[in-house]
């Protein structure tokens, strides 16, 4: 079942998203040749305390981290730790907060500094997929319409669509019903409804959309090599389309024209 939140709980979870906007701004001004990931996710959880927040990720089913920071070939939950930044990669960084028992979500990826055209054609159809997808999680659309929306942008640069992951609901848990495909899966799916809570994330990939776990059970990187890119918003279905809850007025992805 897909829980419809009202007004009083979309505004804490908001407060939860926005938390997680802070922190992605202040991760984004970091990301530079040389910095550790595990540099970036000790400040990542020292914002998330001070803002009255609790770092959603860190304990779930055993993670040891506030943030997933994810480079280059790794398309997500990669954990913290002694890896440098090099100039030119793709950072991806997903951060989850719970604020008074109240869930947000969102993931963005950045170029270290300059980077090869591809890898910015990368983020940029990854981050215009979001954009899109949250155009179509509007009341009286379909869940198979938000996928959809990701798969024909992505396929249309010749990129690739991760199917092992999925996107979700989000409100008292950070993990609830429905899963969100960034495909076409054949299925409609339900009817979306207002107030209704997902966490869109598109996690695109610059060659196959295949993926393996690596020994730590986590970190999941593209069978091939390739680098990866993810965007992700927490959004609350509406008449005209996704409200974003994790959007800063300092750092605003998915929110491209098309």
């Amino acid at each position: 079942m897909i829980a419809i939140r009202s007004e009083r709980e979309i505004d804490l979870l908001r407060r939860a998203n926005q938390i997680v906007a802070e922190v992605h701004v202040a991760l984004d001004a970091m990301v530079r040749p040389g910095i550790t990931t595990r540099e970036l996710d000790a400040v990542a959880e020292e914002i998330i305390l001070a803002s009255g927040g609790t770092p959603a990720f860190k304990g779930y089913r055993g993670y040891p981290a506030a943030t997933c920071v994810s480079i280059e070939e790794v398309v997500v939950h990669g954990i913290p730790g002694d890896r440098k930044v090099k100039r030119g990669e793709i950072v991806s960084i997903d951060v989850g907060v719970c604020y008074k028992g109240y869930y947000g979500d969102a993931a963005r990826s950045v170029a270290c500094g300059p980077t090869d055209k591809k890898r910015k054609r990368l983020l940029e159809t990854t981050d215009l997929a979001l954009s899109r997808a949250i155009r179509a999680a509007r009341a009286g659309n379909y869940l198979r319409d938000i996928g959809r929306a990701v798969e024909r942008t992505c396929r249309a640069e010749r990129f690739s669509v991760v199917r092992d992951f999925v996107g979700h609901g989000i409100g008292t848990e950070m993990h609830e019903e429905p899963q969100i495909a960034n495909f076409d899966t054949g299925d409609r799916g339900p009817r979306l409804r207002t107030g209704m809570v997902l966490a869109i994330e598109p996690m695109v990939n610059m060659g196959t959309e295949r993926v393996k776990v690596l020994r730590d059970r986590w970190t999941a990187v593209t069978a091939d090599g390739k680098p990866s890119a993810h965007f992700e918003h927490s959004v609350v279905v509406r008449e005209d389309g996704g409200e974003i809850l994790s959007a800063s007025d300092a750092c605003v992805w998915g929110q491209c024209d098309g």
